[in-house]
């Protein structure tokens, strides 16, 4: 399988601002524009959550596109799909709204459109070299990496810190 790029999430510099939720939101808007996005209709959802965890923490929670994707297996429809990047992609014209992706998913990031009544999820910008969320963090928490390179840029991180005493 090819190292595809991820995600990851730094949550000791994660301010929980909500930049990300926002630029989510307006890259999936038809103007693709904040001011013009603001009055579309139906209004344009973010593909991410930003949560509380315990100690007043926030941390942006998205789609893992798992590598055996419960959401797959269940879809009826056959509305849910791997891309050839890797990405687990919902195909809204299939979608028929039955919210069992919603049910099975371990993270509780399928989203629903009520309107549409169509199942959305992040599909991390394939138009976009670094998706939407990851380039418009202000404290870069967001960090759109292969997972080997994120891991050896952890480990280097750390071992600074052992060796000079001074935090990550």
């Amino acid at each position: 399988m090819p190292d595809y790029k991820e995600i990851f999430v730094k949550t000791d510099i994660c301010t929980g601002c909500n930049t990300c939720k926002l630029a989510c939101a307006v890259e999936h808007s038809k103007t693709k524009n904040l001011f013009e996005a603001m009055f579309e209709t139906p209004k344009p959802k973010s593909r991410l959550y930003v949560e509380w965890v315990p100690e007043n923490t926030r941390i942006p929670v998205l789609c893992r596109h798992c590598e055996d994707a419960p959401c797959i297996n269940a879809c009826i429809s056959g509305a849910i799909t791997r891309s050839d990047q890797g990405t687990v992609v919902t195909d809204t014209d299939k979608c028929i709204g039955c919210w069992t992706c919603v049910m099975v998913c371990p993270y509780g990031v399928i989203g629903r459109d009520k309107a549409l009544h169509k199942a959305y999820r992040c599909d991390r910008c394939p138009d976009l070299e670094v998706p939407a969320c990851v380039a418009s963090c202000p404290t870069k928490a967001l960090v759109y990496e292969s997972v080997d390179t994120f891991s050896a840029d952890r480990r280097k991180a750390v071992s600074k810190e052992l060796v000079t005493g001074k935090g990550v």
